[in-house]
């Protein structure tokens, strides 16, 4: 740990996370699974490889930024600085992507629907209905969905620390977990109870206010990151939990990616399988995060010229990487490409993209601001970013 409270294991850890969005996202393009635009081109043999990236990957994340939400809120003093600095750095970003990134992905979807106008057309007057227009939901969040629940849930746990009680019951539940291998057992049983138990009660969809699904495994994580963080002895207690971990995550994501393989694309599995996937996912991702964090501080908690750059560049490509694909994607339908060049031209356009905006946040300090890069970062610690 640094002297300002940095982890730089977990920084790596988020940029690699993010890193692996875009192949991730291409190869959607090319699975049997519903995407937004299709490539043409179909290969059930990636099922099994995404299928064993999509339990943990978000779970990760969400995890990382409860630790990151922990150390700002040490450094604000109170919920109410911890709150306001939050927002600042997530709802600006999310308001000016909003207006100036989403509509060129929503424009995309509308014309695989049946929509005839250009984009400018569609810009100017069309971009801001609400309702069902040519089968798609207005106004969508798109993938800016992770930056709507970050926010959410950094004030939920900015409402539990304004509270002594609040926060005295979970130190007291930080505690209980640090005792053996609770840290292992206990969440992974929770959220299994929890997934399970809604599965066929409420359906699974995005959404603030409907994906409680998500919820009850996303905040779950992003809790017992900012958990981790406030006490150091539940370091010790992922350091001795992460072999069982990393089996058990092993033999749930076996189970998650059998049943995925077998009932690819839109085919749905008998209720006793699906509840297995499910339980297989919540395992597999609590696994992940605890191995993941154990092998982070064992073995890259350490500081790169690089890691500033790499961090400070997350969060714009993060913001343009989505409809640079499905842009991307869609234009190169009508070449009639060879599924090899035409995933190259897709993963080279939209590297192409996220560096030309990582380059102009960089020479355009305003810019910057709104596309998520933090200011200028003190050599010893720094701020951290906004998706963290």
């Amino acid at each position: 740990m640094t002297p300002a409270g940095r982890h730089y294991g977990l920084d790596w850890l988020r940029i690699a996370a993010f890193t692996l969005l875009i192949p991730y996202h291409v190869a959607l393009a090319f699975s049997p699974w519903h995407w937004i635009v299709s490539s043409g081109h179909v290969y059930p043999a990636l099922v099994a490889p995404m299928a064993a990236l999509t339990p943990w990957r978000l779970g990760l994340l969400f995890a990382v930024s409860g630790y990151a939400g922990a150390m700002l809120f040490a450094r604000a003093g109170d919920a109410t600085a911890f709150a306001g600095e939050r927002s600042r750095r997530l709802l600006i970003p999310l308001a000016f992507a909003m207006v100036a990134v989403v509509p060129l992905e929503m424009w995309v979807r509308v014309r695989e629907a049946g929509y005839a106008r250009d984009y400018l057309h569609f810009r100017l007057f069309d971009a801001w209905t609400s309702g069902t227009h040519w089968g798609v939901k207005f106004p969508s969040w798109e993938h800016l969905w992770f930056l709507v629940y970050l926010w959410a849930y950094t004030m939920i746990v900015a409402g539990l620390t304004a509270s002594r009680r609040a926060l005295a019951w979970l130190d007291r539940a930080a505690t209980c977990l640090a005792v053996g291998h609770r840290l292992l057992w206990a969440p992974m049983a929770a959220t299994v109870a929890a997934r399970l138990a809604l599965l066929f009660v409420i359906p699974e969809r995005q959404g603030l206010f409907r994906d409680w699904a998500g919820h009850s495994q996303f905040l779950t994580l992003f809790v017992l990151g900012f958990l981790i963080a406030r006490h150091p002895p539940l370091w010790r207690a992922l350091h001795r939990c992460w072999r069982p971990a990393a089996l058990l995550a092993l033999l749930g994501g076996g189970a998650a990616i059998a049943v995925e393989v077998a009932y690819p694309g839109t085919a749905v599995p008998p209720h006793a399988l699906m509840a297995v996937s499910r339980a297989g996912r919540s395992v597999m991702a609590w696994g992940m995060v605890v191995t993941l964090f154990h092998l982070a501080d064992a073995h890259a908690n350490r500081d790169h010229r690089w890691r500033r750059s790499l961090g400070q560049a997350v969060f714009p490509a993060y913001i343009v990487h989505h409809p640079a694909i499905v842009l991307a994607t869609w234009c190169t339908l009508p070449l009639a490409l060879a599924p090899g060049v035409q995933a190259a031209v897709i993963l080279t356009a939209t590297i192409a993209a996220c560096g030309a905006t990582v380059a102009l946040a960089r020479l355009v300090p305003i810019f910057g601001i709104l596309v998520g890069v933090a200011a200028p970062i003190k050599r010893q610690g720094g701020t951290a970013p906004a998706i963290c």
